[in-house]
C-alpha cells in the first residue's frame, strides 16, 4: 500500500501541472502593435491608414460599451479602411472568403452586404479582441491586444469586427480572458499597461452614429453608421468623457507636454478635464516661460539657482549704472558701462593741474622782491 502511495501522488502532481499549464497558455494574449497584420494574415494588401499618433482616450481599461463617445478615432471627411478593396480581394479567393465569412456567421455571398454597412474608424484605446487569421485553408483564432491606432470596421452595435491592415476579421474575446491578470507577447509599445487594456461590449441599441475624435484638427464629429466620411458632421469640441491622455515618452513616462484636445486643457475650450491632467498643461504658457525654466533647473543637480539669479541681478546693475554718469556731466561720458572707477580717476587730474598753477605763481613773485630790496 505505501508503495502505491507515492506513484499516485506523482500521478496527481502531473494531471495539476497539465492543467497548470493549460490555463496559461489560455490566458497568453498577443500583442498587435499599429501597422503589424499579426499572425496568419488574410492580405497584406494596404486597405488601411493606421494612425501612429492617434489621440488615445484617457479613460480606458475595463468594459466600455460600443457606443461610448470617443471610443474611436479617424479623419474628417475621410476613410481609414478601403472597404471595396477588401471586398475585392475576397470574392477572387474563395477559399479565404468562405472561412471569412464562417467566423462572422454569414454566407460568403453576402460579404458586400455585410462589409457595406461597416464604418471605417481607428481605435484610440488598446482593445482586447479575438483576432481570426487564416491557415493552411482553415481560419485561426487568438486572443490579442489592438494598439490603439489601428484602423477597424465597425459594425452597428460599435463592435469592431474587421481588422484593416490584414483583412482579419474580429470577435469579442473570451469572457473569462483577464487581460490584469494575463501574460502578453509580441512587441510592446511606451503606453500599453494590462491594466489599461479595454473590452467593448454590446451596447442595449444598434448605433446610428459614431462619436469619433479627429487628432489632426482636435475636434470631435459625428460619423453615420455605414459612412465612410462623406457624410461625417461639423466638427464639434470634444466631450469630457472622450478626452484624451497626455503624451509618453518611448520609456512610458508622461512628457507633460500639452494636450492634444485644443487650448485651455484636455477637454478643448472649456477643459473639464483640467483636473485630471497633472501638470496643468495649461500653465506653461508664455507669461509663465520664466517660471518652467526654473522648475526644470532645480532639478539638474542643484545648478539651477545661479542662472535664475543671473538676469534678476544684471537688471538692477543697469537701472543704478546711468545714475553715475548723470551726476558728473562732465568727461565721464566714456565711462557709460556703469563702473565708479572711470568717475573717480576723472575729477583728479583736474586736481592737481590747478595746484601746480599754484605753485608757480607763488614762485614767481618770491624772487621779484628780493633785487628790489638789495638794490634800495
Amino acid at each position: 500500500m505505501s508503495t502505491k502511495t507515492p506513484a499516485a501522488i506523482t500521478a496527481l502532481f502531473l494531471v495539476l501541472m497539465s492543467v497548470t499549464a493549460c490555463g496559461e497558455a489560455a490566458t497568453t494574449i498577443t500583442r498587435l502593435a499599429v501597422g503589424d497584420p499579426g499572425p496568419d494574415p488574410y492580405t497584406l494588401a494596404a486597405n488601411a491608414d493606421d494612425d501612429a499618433e492617434v489621440a488615445r482616450r484617457a479613460a480606458a481599461g475595463g468594459e466600455v460599451k460600443g457606443d461610448a463617445p470617443g471610443l474611436y478615432g479617424g479623419t474628417r471627411k475621410a476613410s481609414s479602411c478601403d472597404k471595396t478593396a477588401l471586398v475585392e480581394f475576397l470574392q477572387a479567393n474563395a477559399d479565404k472568403a468562405g472561412a471569412w465569412a464562417g467566423v462572422l456567421g454569414i454566407a460568403p455571398g453576402e460579404i458586400p452586404g455585410f462589409v457595406g454597412a461597416l464604418t471605417p474608424a481607428v481605435l484610440r484605446v488598446d482593445t482586447l479582441v479575438t483576432n481570426h487569421g487564416y491557415r493552411d485553408g482553415t481560419a485561426t483564432a487568438v486572443p490579442a491586444v489592438l494598439q490603439a491606432g489601428i484602423a477597424v470596421l465597425v459594425d452597428r452595435k460599435g463592435m469592431p469586427v474587421v481588422k484593416c491592415n490584414c483583412g482579419n476579421p474580429l470577435t469579442a474575446p473570451d469572457e473569462e480572458i483577464d487581460p490584469a491578470e494575463s501574460d502578453f507577447r509580441g512587441a510592446s509599445w511606451p503606453q500599453f499597461n494590462g491594466d489599461k487594456v479595454t473590452v467593448i461590449e454590446t451596447p442595449e441599441q444598434e448605433v446610428e452614429a459614431l462619436t469619433l475624435v479627429d487628432s489632426a484638427s482636435k475636434t470631435a464629429f459625428e460619423r453615420p453608421v455605414g459612412t465612410g466620411g462623406d457624410d461625417d458632421g461639423a466638427p464639434e469640441p470634444i466631450p469630457p468623457a472622450a478626452r484624451s491622455e497626455a503624451p509618453v515618452s518611448t520609456s512610458g513616462q508622461p512628457t507633460g507636454g500639452p494636450s492634444v484636445d485644443g487650448p485651455g486643457g484636455p477637454d478643448g475650450p472649456d477643459g473639464p478635464g483640467r483636473d485630471e491632467t497633472p501638470g496643468a498643461p495649461a500653465e506653461t504658457g508664455a507669461p509663465t516661460a520664466p517660471a518652467e525654466s526654473a522648475e526644470p533647473t532645480e532639478s539638474g543637480n542643484g545648478i539651477t539657482e545661479e542662472p535664475a539669479s543671473a538676469p534678476v541681478t544684471a537688471e538692477p546693475e543697469k537701472k543704478e549704472s546711468p545714475a553715475v554718469p548723470v551726476e558728473e556731466n562732465s568727461g565721464s561720458a566714456p565711462a557709460g558701462s556703469g563702473r565708479t572707477e572711470p568717475a573717480e580717476v576723472a575729477p583728479q587730474p583736474v586736481e592737481t593741474e590747478p595746484t601746480r598753477t599754484e605753485e608757480r605763481a607763488s614762485k614767481e613773485p618770491e624772487p621779484g622782491p628780493g633785487p628790489e630790496a638789495t638794490g634800495g
